[in-house]
């Protein structure tokens, strides 16, 4: 979808609040599971996630909102990206990299 000068990013998320770390752990279908170290209270946990996805995505913090799934783990993620490319090459090098970070067994 595109909006202005950018094109709008969905990304379905898994979160995990009060992980050990803050990262993203892989896919799960069409859904991207997320561990945050931050806490569900008082927006915590959602605002980690929004400076996860804009860092690994390249975006500044102000292009990412939750559009759906405030007080849920299952959320509905927008990204507004003027090189939707670029992001999506990101998020797949992100996603490649949990991959290969994942134990034997797992």
């Amino acid at each position: 979808m595109r909006v202005g000068g950018s094109t709008v990013l969905r990304l379905q998320i898994r979160l995990q609040p009060r992980a050990s770390r803050t990262c993203i752990v892989g896919r799960q279908g069409d859904v991207i599971k997320v561990q945050v170290h931050a806490p569900p209270v008082d927006g915590a946990a959602n605002a980690a996630l929004i400076d996860l996805l804009a860092n690994i995505l390249g975006a500044p913090r102000r292009a990412v909102r939750i559009v759906r799934g405030n007080t849920s783990r299952d959320k509905l993620v927008e990204i507004h990206s003027a090189d939707p490319a670029a992001a999506l090459r990101r998020l797949e090098d992100a996603l490649s990299a949990s991959v290969d970070k994942t134990p034997a067994g797992d």
